[in-house]
């Protein structure tokens, strides 16, 4: 089994489509939404976790591609040295998908990786630099 997070990006004209019903009855995959834009007569945006065997995740893509439907598959994951973190919920503000979080009675942040959809955006806002890329942040490192 293979596990990827991608984002498509729907053509106004092919929202329409039943793309996560094909994507299961057909492919055999398991989906977890994320995030999710459709709307008629708009390009739209759907978030989200595939999982399934590599051979059927890679037939699914074919078939995403002979739709009209562009994707990405994030290669990348935010990491978060809590270590270094001094708790101050600046990242909490602009996370879209609340994968960061602070605690309420602790009062320390929280990092859920699982519904973090790699915005970037916590990495921008950090002010200690203590969120990056797979190791990209220097001072994630030191």
């Amino acid at each position: 089994m293979k596990k990827i997070k991608i984002t498509f990006e729907f053509p106004p004209n092919s929202i329409k489509q039943p793309l996560t019903y094909r994507l299961i009855k057909d492919f055999d995959l398991m989906l977890n939404i994320l995030s999710a834009d459709v709307s008629l007569n708009r390009t739209g945006r759907l978030t989200m976790d595939m999982q399934g065997e590599e051979d059927m995740l890679e037939a699914a893509l074919d078939w995403v591609k002979k739709q009209g439907i562009s994707f990405k598959i994030f290669e990348k994951e935010v990491i978060w040295n809590e270590d270094k973190c001094i708790h101050c919920g600046a990242c909490t503000a602009v996370c879209p998908s609340g994968a960061l979080s602070l605690d309420n009675e602790t009062w320390k942040l929280t990092f859920d990786r699982e519904k973090c959809l790699i915005c970037e955006l916590c990495i921008q806002t950090c002010p200690l630099g203590v969120m990056g890329l797979n190791g990209d942040n220097a001072s994630l490192d030191t």
